[in-house]
């Protein structure tokens, strides 16, 4: 992929406000600019930001229907109701489910959960998932990630006495299900100060509610805040605002004391002897979790994740493991087959969306591939399959472009759709799939910004290998976690050379494992370009050339650093 690289020098005014900055915090310079940027201009506020307390989490009363939802709860409890605890088969369903449940169970045994079958089913509360409820005795039913949109499930499941209290954090329609409470910070009527929880987030925000109201202490729900963090990191939230502080406290859980079934997962992972990131999560954890609903069920993910045995535990995450891997092989073969489609498709270049259809993919992957084509082309891309006699498909966007909004614009060709900015799911007959392509392109071109389309690196800083000690990635940790909103810093270093030792790498030799030199320091600099091997010809020919990447700890020797490197590009290359 061709990046453009983005980076403005700071004016004399912010460079002195930096040094200012740095030297109260004790920190380098460029990670003081980096605070700046970030609207940090105090030492106070810095400290802040590094440990946000979770006493400034927002009162979750503030969140509409919130006093109804806990309520009804209370009301449950005291009639000895059975509650059902119902959510949608990902990531962020699963580790909804599994807090609330666990958070319940602690004071209250009449409590069951249920997660939806992707195929028999489908997304959000199912006919058949009321009917369960209703011949096993429910009275209410707590749905989490899912709902927003489900008015005749619900309207049904009132018919049969059961009661729903909706938590969820998709986008709703004008109008809403008739549930005794509807708990969205996204709502039109929204007086709740921070919209973008994830579902679980959501999840948590009622709990703490429930406790407050019942005098519970808050440590029983903080001790939950690892499925948190799983869900804010594989949901693609911003981590900002409150999703920081759940974030940067779940990551503490998860790392000195999270629930036996996360712990399972990463002994699988083969994580257990290191400290567990935001990107650990994206590309192990939340992974794994999600492979049980797109290859079986996401019931699985959940009964591994309220287990209360460590040798169960690990036996169901070596099962769901075992889901990975032939989700991994099976999202190579679709990749490739929808690589090869697009490539096929008449004026590619002049095209400003990607939508694709093949009625033989399998359902529980499409959202993965369009992730794919999202990052090798950098635009808003739809990938359908057919599911049940209709045309099924998930919608990924690029950084900026709402594209939730562009398959709204769609919604006369539409069996039904749900999502946010930033992905998006759609269901629609099979005959409508051409002109759902044609109008989807349509509302792309016309709304996405040229910035949009290019795949950018925005730079914070420009380093010389001096800079980069192990006591500046210390430094930059503290910057963590990083996600949309607050993402991972890169920096780029200019006029750099192979100190002689660079080599290809990799099963196929698809990487380069670098060993640099700079103008400006004895440093020799480890580092790591993933896919960029064809770049190892150049790096050869001594000549100069300038990197942009980001900073990590050695996993091979504790205590140095190593460049994690996005772009390379020739010295004379502007």
């Amino acid at each position: 992929m061709n990046y453009k690289w983005h980076y403005e020098a700071p004016d004399s005014a912010t460079a002195a406000a930096a040094a200012a900055l740095a030297e109260e915090l004790a920190i380098h310079p460029a990670l003081a600019r980096m605070l700046l940027e970030r609207g940090i201009r105090t030492a106070q506020q810095a400290r802040h930001f590094f440990r946000p307390p979770l006493t400034e989490l927002h009162d979750p009363f503030l969140m509409n229907d919130m006093q109804r939802a806990v309520d009804r709860l209370n009301q449950a409890m005291g009639r000895k109701e059975r509650i059902m605890v119902y959510g949608d088969y990902d990531v962020d369903g699963c580790t909804a489910v599994a807090l609330v449940y666990k958070f319940l169970r602690q004071f209250y045994s009449n409590v069951d959960y249920y997660i939806p079958d992707r195929y028999d089913e489908g997304y959000g509360i199912s006919r058949k998932g009321v009917e369960y409820a209703s011949l096993t005795g429910v009275g209410l039913i707590i749905v989490l990630d899912c709902g927003i949109k489900a008015i005749e499930e619900i309207a049904y499941a009132k018919e049969l006495g059961i009661d729903f209290i909706i938590c969820d954090h998709h986008v709703p329609d004008p109008v809403l299900p008739d549930a005794v409470a509807i708990l969205n910070p996204k709502r039109r009527d929204n007086r709740y100060p921070y919209t973008d929880l994830s579902g679980c987030g959501v999840g948590f925000k009622f709990m703490q509610a429930f406790a407050l109201n019942n005098g519970i202490e808050f440590n029983k729900l903080n001790q939950l805040l690892d499925l948190c963090a799983v869900s804010i990191a594989s949901d693609i939230v911003p981590v900002t605002g409150e999703n920081r502080i759940l974030a940067y406290h779940g990551l503490r859980c998860l790392n000195s004391n999270p629930g036996i079934g996360l712990q399972a997962i990463i002994e699988v992972c083969g994580l257990a002897d290191r400290e567990l990131t935001m990107n650990d999560i994206i590309f192990k954890i939340g992974p794994r979790i999600n492979a049980s609903g797109r290859m079986q069920n996401g019931k699985e993910a959940v009964e591994l994740l309220v287990e209360k045995d460590y040798a169960a535990a690990l036996e169901k995450a070596r099962r769901i493991n075992l889901y990975n891997e032939a989700r991994k092989d099976l999202d190579k073969q679709m990749t490739e087959e929808a690589m090869e489609q697009v490539k096929l498709q008449p004026g590619l270049d002049g095209k400003r969306a990607v939508v694709i259809y093949n009625e033989a993919w399998h359902k529980g992957v499409i959202g993965i591939v369009a992730s794919r084509l999202t990052e090798q082309y950098y635009r808003p891309a739809v990938v359908l399959t057919r599911s049940e006699g209709m045309a099924t498909g998930s919608a990924r966007s690029v950084s900026g472009f709402d594209v939730y909004k562009a398959v709204q614009s769609c919604a006369d060709l539409l069996e039904n759709f749900g999502g946010h900015t930033y992905a998006a799911g759609l269901t629609l007959p099979v005959e409508n799939v051409e002109e759902f392509t044609r109008r989807f392109e349509a509302y792309v071109a016309e709304h996405i910004l040229d910035e949009q389309t290019e795949a950018t690196l925005d730079i914070e800083a420009e380093l010389d290998f001096r800079d980069v000690t192990f006591r500046f990635y210390q430094q930059l940790r503290r910057f963590a976690p990083f996600g949309p909103g607050n993402p991972k810093p890169l920096f780029c270093t200019k006029k750099v050379y192979d100190y002689g030792t660079s080599k290809v790498v990799g099963r196929g030799q698809e990487h380069i494992k670098l060993e640099l030199v700079d103008n400006k320091s004895n440093n020799i600099m480890n580092g790591i370009a993933f896919g960029q091997s064809s770049q190892a010809r150049y790096i050869k020919t001594k000549r100069a050339f300038d990197i942009c990447y980001s900073v990590e700890e050695n996993s091979h020797k504790r205590g140095e650093v190593q460049l994690q490197i996005d772009d390379i590009r020739p010295t004379d290359i502007q």
